[in-house]
């Protein structure tokens, strides 16, 4: 063999070999779950057969035995004939508009874990339309009233009424101007500055949505910086755009997104590594159950979900992350649309400490109104270089800063800094926590296998016990008059004005629900709870039934 023959491949190596290290470094710093692997999360859906119960496997999923699956049999049908007397014109309104509506589609097929869909969507009916909502509580076409657990997707931090009031003089503060476009109405200069003290940070632009500013917020970042990835954490949501969402549900591959472990060192370590990251996104939600999905009923299958917060640890953590990214020139980016507004009057950069480079706000700053907002700091907010008149970044929507919408902003930003509810702030840590303790008690008392965890006013739900049942409890507090969102016991959303007598009354009504699940037999008595072993085995072979074609 010639010198040269053995010269060129060790040549090639030591040339690959920094290369090679980085990514073998960006792999160790992904979360070793599907949350943290988008391409491999993405083979695996387009490969993943699905399957229906029948009926009678459908009420014996967990193997109890033919006495268990005729009261779960019973309770169903009981609890089926029961919704559809009870909301029969929200239902039937609700049937009528699936048809042309693929988001209740959506939702209706995915509420509980896909093998019990089927029956679920057909005989278990929920309604999707309401006509008032009261205080705490919404009410559906049919009158029936539901304490409102749901927040609105966020949007709910103080209360119905709160936001009813702000959009009344929305409308009056902007009726002189309506619809007009283009140029601004007066309060658009008093919110950037009220938006400026509160974010910390000196320019302010306005959007319609949270998933519009995030995407002008990663947008800014890559211009200014002249890099092309973001790194995101698992689990993490940040909008439906497709660089921040790379996983299933995205039709695209990943392409510039690197989706690494939250609380990481590894993470850190790549971060301090590569040269070619222009933001990291946050979303101080994930605080409360990192590196994994938002939590839904559909994902019960054996029983368990994980959550857990720590303030101080991911404080520690965020504080780590601005550290790394000033030193390497990476724009931070603080996604709290979701959030905003909601753990401190300054919202999640006031609660934790950390400074971020943009922020991002939505959903509640708009008094009702859907807006999103960017925040940041003046040279990465600016859309053009003076030096080079036709680099530009334009991001600007035709319904951008409505009148409307920048009144209901005003007035919710009057309100913030009101004594009332600037009142409404204190204590909130002991507050929320005293109550997640007394829930739980009051669960374990009653022998419920109910576990809350929560992030201040915002709470999932876990279970002690392995079941295939779990997500029938949403069902159940519905019966009882708890309204959930779509993802159902995933995520409960309180207000923060919610009183004492209130938070009592939600207790009494899960203590309730839980008695229905026990007396239906979807929850089983001490010792007669199968373990999660076995129920994993015999999940295993209908999905080896359903991939060889054959009935489950």
């Amino acid at each position: 063999m010639l010198p040269s023959e053995i010269l060129w491949p060790s040549a090639a190596l030591v040339l690959a070999w920094p290369l090679l290290r980085q990514r073998w470094a960006l792999s160790r710093a992904k979360h070793r779950s599907l949350a943290g692997h988008s391409r491999l999360a993405k083979r695996l859906a387009r490969w993943l057969p699905g399957y229906s119960l029948d009926e009678q496997r459908f009420f014996d999923a967990d193997g109890a035995g033919p006495a268990i699956a005729a009261r779960r049999r019973a309770a169903f049908d009981a609890l089926s004939a029961g919704f559809e007397q009870r909301h029969a014109r929200t239902l039937a309104l609700t049937a009528e508009a699936r048809e042309g509506l693929p988001d209740l589609q959506l939702t209706g097929r995915y509420r509980v874990p896909f093998p019990f869909s089927d029956l679920v969507s057909r005989r278990l009916r929920v309604g999707a339309f309401l006509q008032a909502a009261e205080g705490r509580h919404l009410v559906d076409l049919d009158g029936q009233r539901f304490i409102d657990l749901t927040g609105s997707y966020g949007v709910n931090v103080f209360g119905a009424d709160f936001y009813k009031a702000c959009m009344a003089e929305a409308a009056q503060r902007a009726s002189a101007l309506g619809g007009t476009l283009g140029a601004y109405h007066p309060c658009v200069a008093d919110n950037v500055q009220r938006l400026r003290a509160l974010s910390g940070l000196e320019s302010v632009s306005f959007h319609m949505s949270g998933t519009e500013a995030v995407m002008q917020a990663v947008r800014l970042a890559r211009y200014h910086t002249r890099r092309r990835h973001l790194v995101r954490f698992a689990g993490a949501y940040h909008g439906w755009w497709e660089d921040v969402q790379p996983g299933p549900g995205n039709p695209l591959p990943p392409r510039e997104t690197y989706t690494l472990a939250d609380m990481s060192e590894r993470s850190l370590a790549v971060l301090r590594q590569r040269r070619d990251i222009a933001c990291v996104l946050v979303n101080p939600l994930q605080a409360l159950h990192p590196n994994h999905n938002a939590p839904a009923d559909s994902a019960l299958v054996a029983g368990r979900r994980s959550a857990g917060f720590d303030r101080a640890a991911y404080t520690r953590w965020l504080q780590r992350l601005r550290e790394v990214c000033t030193e390497r020139g990476i724009v931070l980016i603080f996604d709290e649309v979701f959030l905003g507004f909601r753990l401190a009057p300054g919202g999640a950069q006031a609660y934790f400490g950390v400074q971020a480079d943009m922020v991002t706000y939505g959903k509640t700053l708009g008094g009702g109104f859907p807006v999103g907002v960017v925040c940041g700091r003046a040279a990465l907010m600016q859309r053009f270089r003076p030096e080079r008149p036709a680099d530009l970044c334009l991001a600007r929507g035709t319904f951008n800063a409505h009148p409307w919408v920048m009144a209901g902003m005003a007035a919710f930003l009057d309100r913030l800094a009101s004594p009332a509810v600037q009142a409404l702030y204190a204590d909130q840590d002991a507050r929320w926590k005293d109550r997640a303790a007394r829930f739980n008690a009051a669960m374990a008392e009653a022998g419920l296998p109910v576990v809350a965890t929560n992030l201040q006013s915002i709470w999932t739900l876990g279970f002690t016990e392995a079941s295939r049942y779990h997500w029938m409890f949403a069902y159940c507090l519905r019966w009882q008059g708890l309204a959930l969102s779509w993802v159902g016991t995933g995520r409960l959303i309180f207000s923060l004005d919610l009183g004492e007598a209130e938070f009592d009354e939600v207790l009494q009504r899960f203590l309730a629900a839980g008695r229905d699940m026990q007396a239906g037999g979807w929850w089983l008595p001490p010792g007669q709870t199968p373990a999660a072993g076995p129920l994993r085995r015999r999940m295993a072979r209908e999905w080896g039934r359903a991939v060889l074609g054959r009935r489950a």
